[in-house]
């Protein structure tokens, strides 16, 4: 069984926050930043710290790292720890990148002799060799990252605190990163914070969600992860209208039902992307002779529109519907999205002439996943730049 190498008890941050209004005098007010906040993490465990901004994910850091001292509470520590906070965080901006590299790996404790060993792996790593020896005050925030990153994983520590920062970096060193944690595990100790929740999935089996300076549940990462979104952004993976008389719609037409489901229509919050799946619409016409056409819209988990389907060509387009209740569903084909959040919105509209009459931007929510696969190219184990991911087909010829 693995040891603890970080004993979290019942660690508080509070801040006291002062504020001055027109002919008053200043007030000031206590601000728990972290409140009572208790875990441990093993030798060699990555584990997930998730929460929306303000939950106290940083201050925990800043904690763990020695940064700040806690209001109270005790925190034990076994082994030499590397943090990668913020952008520019224990760097000297008037040395160059290589100068901080060994200054670095000295605050650590360790030798010149040591740091020489590990220097042509972190250069390599972080690729800036062309402005190794440039002061790193010249650096752009990218650069930084990488050059901070790569001395962080290398250097000789068994404990890693990386926050947010990460997404500073462009995509493809964001996957080399992920690679690299993924190899450390086992020897290193990491605590992960990330808003990127396929990466949180992916690194780590353990993940701690706080809100508001508190816990609120550690646990299984996918579960933990699941029941984030659904709190976050309060979307299900179904949606089910309580009453079909105040459902979403109008006199014509409303929305009764929409939910995401595998192939054999079993709904669930997480589908492979190697698997077809189906997101079926339930509604009522309430008016006979109208042309109904139900639509989907489809953002990933940055708020970027991917697509949208309208039901133009199937063949009842043509058709008015009768008054009654229908059921329609779009098939999205394996291999055609990107692993990450998938945020559903949907409407109904007529043509002619053109009126929507519901259209809900944001109704249900569900993730995608890499399927554990042997294949090489099925099991990149990274989000591939790119907002979509087909798998196209491939020819080779030899002409020489």
């Amino acid at each position: 069984m693995s040891k603890a190498v970080i004993q979290v008890e019942q660690i508080s941050k509070k801040y006291t926050l002062s504020s001055t209004q027109q002919f008053q005098k200043s007030q000031k007010e206590d601000f728990w930043a972290l409140k009572d906040v208790s875990f441990q993490v093993n030798q060699g465990e990555i584990i997930g710290v998730i929460g929306k901004n303000g939950s106290g994910k940083s201050t925990l850091l800043k904690i763990l790292s020695r940064i700040t001292r806690p209001t109270s509470g005790r925190i034990t520590i076994e082994g030499q720890m590397a943090a990668l906070l913020e952008v520019g965080t224990g760097f000297h901006p008037e040395l160059s990148g290589r100068e901080n590299i060994f200054l670095n790996g000295i605050l650590l404790g360790m030798k010149r002799a040591q740091i020489r060993e590990k220097l042509d792996e972190i250069i390599d790593f972080a690729d800036i060799d062309t402005y190794l020896d440039v002061p790193v005050k010249y650096y752009s925030s990218g650069m930084f990252v990488r050059l901070a990153f790569s001395v962080a994983a290398h250097l000789e520590t068994n404990i890693l605190l990386l926050d947010e920062v990460l997404s500073v970096g462009d995509a493809n060193f964001q996957n080399k990163c992920l690679d690299k944690i993924d190899q450390i595990h086992g020897s290193k100790t990491v605590i992960f914070v990330s808003h990127h929740l396929p990466s949180i999935i992916r690194l780590t089996h353990r993940t701690l969600h706080l809100h508001e300076g508190k816990i609120i549940k550690i646990g299984d990462s996918r579960t933990v992860s699941s029941q984030y979104i659904e709190s976050h952004l309060h979307l299900q993976a179904q949606f089910n209208s309580p009453n079909p008389h105040t459902a979403p719609g109008n006199e014509f037409v409303r929305l009764l039902s929409v939910k995401v489901h595998n192939q054999n229509f079993v709904p669930g919050n997480y589908f492979r992307i190697d698997q077809p799946l189906g997101i079926t619409m339930e509604y009522q016409v309430l008016e006979s002779g109208k042309l109904i056409y139900p639509a989907y819209n489809f953002y990933n988990e940055n708020g970027i529109n991917l697509f949208d389907s309208h039901d133009f060509n199937s063949t009842w387009k043509d058709t008015p519907k009768e008054k009654g209740i229908y059921q329609s569903t779009v098939w999205i084909p394996a291999h055609l999205l990107n692993i990450g959040y998938m945020v559903v919105g949907a409407a109904i509209l007529s043509p002619s002439p053109f009126k929507i009459h519901l259209h809900l931007k944001e109704i249900i929510g569900f993730n995608l996943i890499d399927p554990p696969s042997k294949d090489v190219e099925d099991n990149f184990n990274a989000k591939i730049p790119g907002i979509i991911r087909p798998k196209l087909t491939w020819s080779l010829s030899r002409l020489g």
